[in-house]
């Protein structure tokens, strides 16, 4: 059954005129400014367009490195540079911001937060530093906005000192003004990606981790002067407003995540924010928060003055499978029906985008609610419907079968063709079951953060990873029916979806095994660092009870104790909290872990494509072309086409029709005809560009610039001769 899923918080004629005048159609489309690429994605519609057409098909292959910056950071580098007026302004792994001369790379400056605050938690608590916010006040300078650990920093773009009169010396912490009930404590909090800045204003969304105790995931705007907060939109609502009937009563005292961890637009004309949003926490258990959960997993049009909701649409009801939006929202202006429209496109981790009119909320093609899966756990609710677009068409399979199973290597074909006939894959939203099943599109999608580019004909272009994954649940009691020690439950509750059940890990994804965590970590640092502040991958955990902390660390090193010994403090949250837990009871079931189906030579293992790039007309809703993106250099050799591979970071096109991108593992950066989709120029970067490039000229001079990491981490900036 079809139904409109868009709905209107203020009257769509004040949505027109928010700004004061009526906009024309396309008149808010955003892009760069010429030479520089202003904002994180080249600009506040997250368009990833660039206007300059020095660089041209028939010229591309002439690219040759121009300069290359080398951090001194290990590990993965996802920052997207911004460039104005000849200089570059990035992150580094480490949360560092550094300032280069953008024709040369020689250093400008560099900002180390450890400097600000050395005795603090890890600097960036495992959350990746995927770019910055630059502010231009005229007559009062430049400001750039970025965070470490808990931190939102205000520094000097002249000279990366931080400006004293923001916030308190200079930072605001991001647990404050969260408007948590009960709170003793500020709880950890991250910033992955940036804000947009509208005016006087920095929006921005948060990362506080997807547990059920994190804090939650409420949209906020500063004074970009002061640092003091000017409005904040509840993501899980509070008492009187909108949504807060489709939790359990009072569920906001203790709601944690529905968090905009992917980062948002803005459409500057019309004073509108774009946000998605995240999962509730946790991921994959939800009696305790049994409704629809507003405004979990869904894309709210905000007003940027005000924070006030102009229109929403969820895209996963009761989400219990961590398939939150992963990617900043695209504005666009196509030609619909006839006329130009401008547009917001949305993509997701099941390989579908969602479009919409950007000033009403309704899709541009019809949305169906359609039946899903359905739990035979007793206690376990699913939402009995999900809805799905009818076009465009999903961009990858929706659904695998044994035919599905690999043929890259042989000898896994028959167990790769019995697992999924004996674990079916049942689409991107099975049920909940203590029965191994195939998710896919796996827990990274589909599409993922890098999000999306378009030009300016309406074609929107899109990289999607096709990787398969487990899905089960497990008991937190023992075959007998006695429930597990406390330690191992809370393990289990917090730590096994990343870390495994078995505390096997995952390497392909990078996450340690802990089987022998003794041998490269002490207790006392696994208490008092670690658990508190992060490392790695891995998100603080400080707003789990001190006690908890403790029981976690003790089972992990072999050295339990008596239940009695972790009688739980009261968490930061204070007594509500603890009521709730207390009625709650011991969560019965938990989540498996994210373990990627890979065989026996460490290839997915279902058929290819395993990664594409596809581009879409969104004046039509058709998919214009789609190819393999990413390959395994031996399988070729070996006379197989290329695979394609997972992607993580996205693409940027320019006017002269060509498309840049990276993101995949075989450590290239390609250029691709936006026309045909055929690879025009590819070369090898020093480690894995999981980074968006930024494209901007100096000098006369164009050129592209792409973050890479591994052992190091490079800016690299390619150009002409």
């Amino acid at each position: 059954m079809t139904r409109t899923l868009f709905a209107t918080g203020v009257a769509i004629a004040f949505s027109v005129l928010i700004s004061g005048q009526q906009v024309r159609p396309g008149a808010a489309r955003e892009r760069p400014a010429g030479n520089n690429w202003p904002a994180y994605f080249g600009d506040y519609g997250r368009t990833h367009y660039s206007t300059l057409t020095q660089i041209t098909k028939s010229n591309v292959p002439q690219l040759r490195v121009a300069w290359t910056y080398a951090t001194g950071d290990m590990g993965g580098y996802q920052s997207n540079p911004v460039i104005v007026d000849g200089v570059l302004y990035t992150r580094t792994p480490n949360g560092r911001v550094i300032a280069l001369d953008a024709a040369t790379g020689a250093e400008l400056w560099t900002f180390d937060p450890k400097d600000q605050r050395p005795a603090g938690p890890a600097i960036q608590g495992g959350t990746p530093a995927r770019g910055l916010a630059l502010w231009d006040g005229g007559s009062e300078g430049r400001r750039i906005f970025a965070s470490a650990a808990s931190y939102l920093y205000c520094l000097d773009a002249r000279t990366g000192q931080v400006v004293h009169s923001f916030g308190k010396d200079g930072a605001v912490h991001l647990g404050e003004d969260l408007d948590i009930p009960g709170a003793t404590t500020l709880p950890a909090m991250a910033l992955n990606t940036p804000g947009v800045v509208y005016k006087d204003l920095l929006i921005i969304g948060s990362n506080p981790g997807e547990s059920g105790t994190s804090p939650p995931g409420h949209i906020r705007a500063y004074d970009v002067r002061t640092g003091k907060r000017r409005w904040i939109f509840h993501t899980i609502p509070h008492p009187g407003e909108p949504g807060y009937e489709t939790w359990p009563p009072e569920y906001y005292k203790v709601g944690a995540a529905a968090n905009n961890w992917a980062g948002l637009a803005l459409d500057q004309a019309r004073g509108i924010a774009y946000v998605p949003t995240g999962s509730p926490g946790g991921d994959f258990w939800g009696e305790n928060r049994w409704g629809s959960n507003l405004y979990s997993d869904s894309l709210i049009a905000l007003d940027a003055n005000t924070g006030r909701r102009i229109w929403h649409f969820q895209a996963v009801h009761h989400d219990l499978w961590d398939r939150d939006f992963p990617t900043p929202p695209v504005l666009m202006t196509v030609m619909h029906d006839g006329r130009p429209t401008d547009i917001v496109a949305q993509g997701t981790k099941i390989g579908r985008l969602f479009v919409f009119n950007r000033v009403t909320g309704e899709p541009l093609w019809p949305i169906e609610e359609r039946p899903v899966p359905q739990s035979t756990l007793p206690g376990v609710r699913t939402w009995p419907t999900q809805p799905f677009p009818t076009k465009p068409p999903a961009l990858l399979r929706e659904r695998l079968t044994e035919a599905d199973a690999t043929t890259v290597t042989q000898e896994d074909h028959g167990s790769a063709a019995l697992r999924l006939k004996l674990a079916p894959n049942q689409g991107p939203y099975p049920a909940p079951s203590l029965n191994d099943a195939v998710m896919f599109p796996g827990f990274d999608g589909g599409m993922e953060w890098g999000g999306a580019a378009a030009d300016s004909r309406g074609i929107l272009y899109v990289n999607v990873t096709e990787m398969a994954w487990g899905y089960q649940m497990v008991p937190t009691r023992r075959e007998d029916g006695s429930p597990v020690s406390l330690g191992q439950r809370i393990y289990m509750v917090q730590c096994g979806a990343c870390h495994g059940i078995d505390r096997r890990g995952d390497a392909g994804s990078g996450i340690p095994a802990l089987t022998t965590v003794s041998s490269f970590l002490t207790k006392a640092a696994a208490l008092d660092k670690v658990m508190q502040g992060g490392g790695g991958r891995m998100p603080p955990f400080s707003e789990l009870p001190e006690g908890q902390r403790r029981a976690i660390v003790d089972y992990l090193f072999g050295d339990e104790q008596p239940e009695v010994a972790y009688a739980p403090p009261t968490p930061p949250r204070g007594a509500e909290a603890v009521a709730a837990a207390e009625r709650a009871g011991p969560q019965p079931y938990v989540f498996r872990g994210f373990q990627k189906w890979l065989d026996s030579k460490g290839y997915p293992a279902i058929s290819p494509p395993w990664g594409t790039l596809n581009a879409v007309d969104l004046n039509t809703g058709e998919i214009k072309w789609k190819v393999p993106l990413g390959e395994y250099p031996e399988l070729t050799a070996r006379g197989i086409p290329p695979t394609g591979r997972e992607t993580y970071g996205g693409p940027v096109v320019t006017a002269s029709g060509l498309l840049f991108i990276a993101s995949t593992g075989d450590e290239m950066i390609r250029a691709f005809d936006t026309d045909t989709g055929k690879v025009l120029w590819q070369a090898k970067l020093p480690f894995r560009g999981y980074a968006t490039p930024s494209v901007y000229a100096v000098n006369g001079k164009q050129y592209v610039v792409i973050s890479a990491g591994g052992r190091e981490s490079n800016v690299v900036a390619f150009a002409l001769p």
